[in-house]
């Protein structure tokens, strides 16, 4: 077990193949990725030369490879810009963790066969050795399908663990959330009582000198579950109608006490890296005190309000156990419809 390390969200910009036709958005992709290990050799270097310690885990911002859909709908996106399992997209982020040495984590549009015409939007870790040892699907999202859409057919498929996967590596228990699902303290906390010690945190999210919601929740979720909290913002989106500098700044790793180690201002930037030290945080996580949040945990409490009626439905990508692909419009429908039960509930 390495005990310490340096864990960098690499602050890269994302080119979006939006306006791309098909072939063109694939080549890209692949050159995306070139770019971004050339990116990641620099970065390994120097903090090396700078402070002495070797990069092991690096995460990258979410859309890093495609950016977003605007106009799309979910078969165009399909298409063009999800990549499948085994892939040539994966098999190049797979050489560029073998050659940096590192573990590799960030966030894709990713296509699964027994979901035809859906894609999820995944998070991965791929280890050193170029294995792909963690896939987390996305379970929050606005207007992309989720393993929640079509639940019954996906814990059929793969189980209750692979909603809340945790990996033992040899630089700790790692984990992954994506984009705004670190407003959700249900995730993290489920993470980090499945034993979750640092969680990937791809995101593209705005760009602000203010505290915005994200990073107050990053710094809520690293002391609430103590765990580290390795967040990658994108530095700026390019290629698309929107201004690229939206999403931009505050790339950063944040302790268990909930403390910013390293963070990025704005473009292309390795400032967001800080130093992990497993044994300070297991050893704080077993001594008996006030600020042992996690062993406080009084988890009856709460359970029967998590078991009572639902609030945003399952299931509703299924029909007759069978995947239907939707138009975008059924995710606001189906959000509008939550609101109307919450009102009649008296919740809101």
């Amino acid at each position: 077990m390495i005990q310490s390390f340096t864990a960098l969200a690499l602050q890269a910009n994302c080119p979006a193949v939006n306006l791309q036709g098909l072939e063109q958005a694939r080549e890209n992709m692949l050159k995306t990725i070139a770019r971004i290990n050339g990116l990641i050799r620099g970065s390994k270097g120097f903090i090396r030369t700078f402070n002495g310690t070797e990069v092991r885990l690096l995460v990258l911002p979410e859309y890093f490879l495609t950016g977003f859909p605007l106009q799309e709908d979910i078969g165009a996106w399909h298409e063009k810009a999800c990549i499948d399992q085994d892939g040539p997209e994966y098999q190049a982020l797979a050489k560029v963790a073998q050659t940096n040495d590192l573990f590799l984590s960030g966030n894709v549009y990713e296509r699964d066969e027994n979901f035809p015409g859906l894609y999820f939007q995944t998070s991965f870790i791929i280890d050193p050795a170029g294995d792909v040892i963690l896939r987390y699907r996305r379970l929050l999202s606005m207007f992309a399908p989720t393993p929640h859409d079509v639940l019954d057919r996906y814990l059929e498929l793969y189980g209750e663990d692979s909603l809340f996967p945790v990996v033992d590596t040899e630089i700790g228990r790692l984990a992954c959330v994506a984009s705004e699902e670190i407003l959700y303290p249900e995730i993290c906390r489920a993470l980090a009582l499945r034993g979750a010690e640092i969680i990937c945190h791809s995101s593209s999210e705005v760009s602000s000198p203010q505290r915005t919601p994200k990073n107050t929740a990053k710094l809520a979720r690293a002391y609430e579950n103590m765990v580290y909290i390795v967040s990658a913002n994108s530095a700026g989106i390019s290629n698309i109608p929107f201004p690229s500098g939206s999403t931009d700044g505050h790339s950063q790793v944040v302790d268990f006490h909930g403390a910013v180690l390293g963070e990025a201002g704005a473009g292309e930037s390795m400032c967001g890296n800080g130093e992990i030290h497993l044994a300070q945080l297991r050893e704080s996580r077993a001594r008996p005190g006030m600020t042992n949040v996690l062993a406080r945990q009084r988890l009856e409490l709460f359970a029967k309000v998590y078991q009572g009626e639902s609030v945003y439905p399952a299931n509703t990508l299924l029909q007759g156990g069978q995947c239907k692909v939707p138009d975008r419009s059924h995710f606001s429908e189906t959000l509008e419809a939550s609101i109307g039960k919450l009102k009649r509930r008296r919740i809101i």
